[in-house]
């Protein structure tokens, strides 16, 4: 097998565990989205949550607060150690999420998903989005 033939099995499986990632996150699955992981960890604009527990709480507490969250990836480009991927975040504010009652409101929010491998393990997935833009659309912050 050539290096070209080795690079591009890794980033078949690389892009495989992230769609799975995402359809998983899609289906509110959050077990199965934490399957995906080698070790669990997400980081959200910088702040981490490491292990099992802290991203069941954090995938839960959201799924929770927006009952028909999506994810929508648009791009997808490699990475020496992992996949970018270019997104947007919809869903409905109908459940309490980071203690602030429901509103009601439709959110639309443009992300950005970086996962981090080793090899074809899976090992952080760090999301940027713009916080205030969701806050203020949710109607939490004046716009």
């Amino acid at each position: 097998m050539t290096t070209i033939d080795t690079i591009t099995g890794l980033r078949q499986r690389r892009e495989a565990i992230v769609t799975e990632h995402a359809e998983a996150e899609n289906r509110h699955d959050v077990e199965a989205t934490i399957d995906t992981f080698h070790r669990p960890r997400y980081e959200v604009n910088g702040r981490p949550s490491d292990g099992a527990d802290a991203v069941r709480e954090l995938l839960g507490g959201f799924m929770a607060g927006f009952s028909d969250f999506h994810i929508e990836p648009a791009a997808l480009r490699h990475l020496d150690d992992g996949v970018l991927v270019e997104g947007v975040i919809t869903g409905t504010h109908d459940g309490e999420w980071a203690g602030i009652a429901p509103t009601g409101h439709r959110v639309e929010i443009p992300v950005v998903g970086i996962f981090e491998f080793d090899e074809d393990r899976l090992l952080c997935e760090k999301v940027h989005l713009d916080m205030a833009a969701l806050l203020q659309q949710i109607g939490a912050m004046p716009g």
